[in-house]
């Protein structure tokens, strides 16, 4: 047993029990990735020490006061901007407290009157806010720059005496209705206007405004645009109003719009982009759908205007932008024409990709989408070893994805590209935090939607997969051909091999990986001729090709998956290794 002077940080998830009723693997999911990616990193990182965790909570020990707050107000302030896109009643977030005092350590615990003092100060803080004992305010109070609020002598449960409680006043919290200037001028921004109720009945309105900020809300996922809060678009509900002169109070370059009518048992709903730059309407669509359930209507709809508005605002801003001199480009502009030439997959487009998106860098460092399309260029340059030294290119990945998620936690594409990272070190458990976090923050954006159908895949999970990269098909009827690669591995993966022929089938130019599989599902298939005519291929366009050696490029987890496909390779005359010196 030991006593010893020490800082105590007690915290607390609130809301954990209707978080986990809820969403109970979500909620865990999500705990996990804010562990690995911000708590842990942030305790270590300011020489603390998880003692002990519970399902909502944990007691961490720190040697310096100074540190313990500083690493509190990090994980506060930090927990806000991940938040962000977060529904409300979704998100997890901590109370903290923090106490300077006496602790008994003993075999791996600690406790006594500092640890329980902490534990009452936690359950006085707010919601994402910290409380602290005039101990570790007094100590702090010249050291750091952190201001405090007074709450005055507050008697604590179980504690005999009074305790001085102060409250740590953090940095406001981020909203969401506006972003820093520099980000509102990259981005495009649209408005949603309070779509129009058409119908006779006034009880539709309901139903209209509901279906307007349902679709405000999930365009808002989408961190490359920016999407005008409510309260400033729904000043103008039930008005004639002119689109210019709104767009313009607004700074929005596009508007939706939209009307909504009952007739009979149908519902007819119109929606309309404008770029109000030129007048002109870049999309249009109608809607027309039985009324038997009317919260699935507006589910379907909402998430078809979804998938379908961010591409069309993409392709319009591609035309302002070809029609512009480079040297008139920001940084938003530079991004957007790398994403492009990414979408190609040539050398030379790769090339012409990154010396664009180095650009756009270049103007704005803290760009965190760029870097984060930076760390996807390169990636796409490794992968078809369009490079000199992997090895190095593979850090400098990793590296830009790093600095990705310091500057925007709440990018999808900084999750994915996680993801993808650790797939590729097959750390299959932590890709699926990070993929668990990209889908929560766009779950309509295809190039997450089919990462998830490919993740599922070499988790052994290949039939489920198959529905994600349909779904993702679906979201982007103009998909890289690359989705029907990802398809044809999930097929086979569920032993559905004329599926996965089909899938395979799709692909212009197939490389020696795609032969391998199609060889393997003939062969399962007991077409003999047609397997060995692609393992012919294989041997062409891979001389040096082993199995072992095209199986460590693959990801599967299970055992019974690599050994059906070594299975299959072998009866398609594939099974030989390279011969040893």
């Amino acid at each position: 047993m030991e006593h010893r002077l020490a800082a105590v940080i007690a915290a607390d998830m609130a809301g954990y029990s209707r978080l986990m009723e809820l969403d109970e693997v979500g909620t865990l999911a999500r705990l996990r990735t804010h562990r690995i990616e911000l708590i842990d990193p942030a305790i270590a990182k300011n020489n603390g020490r998880i003692i002990k965790t519970t399902g909502d909570g944990m007691l961490a020990e720190f040697q310096s006061v100074a540190s313990a707050v500083r690493c509190a107000v990090e994980i506060q302030n930090r927990m806000a901007r991940r938040n962000l896109d977060v529904p409300e009643e979704r998100r997890i977030q901590f109370r903290m407290g923090i106490n300077l005092g006496d602790i008994v350590f003993e075999e791996g615990d600690i406790f006594g009157d500092g640890v329980n003092v902490a534990a009452r100060l936690e359950q006085l803080a707010e919601v994402g806010g910290i409380c602290v004992s005039a101990a570790v305010r007094d100590q702090v109070a010249e050291r750091i720059e952190v201001a405090f609020e007074d709450l005055g002598d507050k008697l604590l449960k179980n504690i005999s005496r009074p305790v001085r409680v102060y409250r740590v006043v953090l940095g406001e919290a981020p909203q969401a209705d506006g972003p820093p200037a520099s980000t509102a001028a990259r981005k495009p921004t649209v408005a949603v206007l309070p779509f129009a109720n058409m119908s006779a009945d006034a009880e539709q309105g309901h139903f209209v405004d509901g279906l307007t900020e349902d679709i405000l809300t999930e365009l808002s996922r989408h961190h490359e645009l920016f999407v005008i809060s409510r309260n400033s678009t729904f000043v103008y509900k039930g008005q004639s109003v002119n689109i210019r002169e709104v767009a313009q109070k607004l700074g929005a370059q596009y508007v939706v719009e939209g009307s909504v009518r009952r007739a009979g048992d149908r519902l007819r709903i119109s929606v309309q982009l404008i770029d109000t730059a030129n007048d002109s309407h870049v999309w249009a669509e109608k809607y027309d759908r039985k009324i038997e359930d009317i919260f699935d209507i507006q589910d379907e709809v909402t998430s078809a205007i979804v998938a379908t508005l961010p591409g069309r605002v993409e392709a319009s801003q591609q035309e302002r932008v070809k029609r512009k001199p480079p040297g008139s480009m920001e940084a938003y502009e530079l991004a957007l024409v790398a994403k492009v030439l990414h979408h190609r997959s040539t050398p030379e487009d790769n090339k012409e990709a990154r010396d664009l998106i180095d650009r756009a860098i270049a103007l704005d460092p803290n760009y965190a989408h760029a870097r984060a399309w930076r760390a996807c260029i390169l990636g796409q340059c490794w992968v078809h070893s369009w490079c000199e030294n992997r090895d190095a290119l593979w850090g400098e990945i990793t590296a830009e994805v790093d600095r990705a998620l310091a500057l925007d936690e709440n990018d999808a594409d900084v999750h994915r590209l996680l993801s993808a990272v650790q797939i590729s070190r097959n750390d299959l458990a932590r890709a699926r935090m990070h993929q668990e976090r990209a889908l929560s923050l766009n779950p309509n954006y295809d190039l997450v939607v089919v990462q998830q159908g490919e993740l599922l895949t070499w988790l052994g999970e290949g039939a489920e997969g198959t529905l994600w990269i349909l779904k993702a098909m679906q979201l982007n009827p103009h998909h890289p051909e690359r989705f029907w690669s990802h398809l044809g591995k999930a097929h086979f993966t569920a032993r559905q091999y004329h599926e996965a022929i089909g899938a395979f089938m799709h692909l212009s130019a197939p490389d020696y990986s795609h032969h391998a599989f199609l060889a393997a599902a003939y062969a399962w298939l007991g077409d003999g001729t047609a397997a060995a005519a692609h393992a012919a291929r294989v041997g062409a366009l891979a001389p040096g090709f082993t199995t072992s050696g095209f199986l460590d490029t693959l990801h599967y987890v299970r055992a019974e998956d690599i050994a059906h496909l070594r299975e299959g390779l072998t009866h398609a005359g594939l099974g030989y290794e390279k011969p040893g010196p």
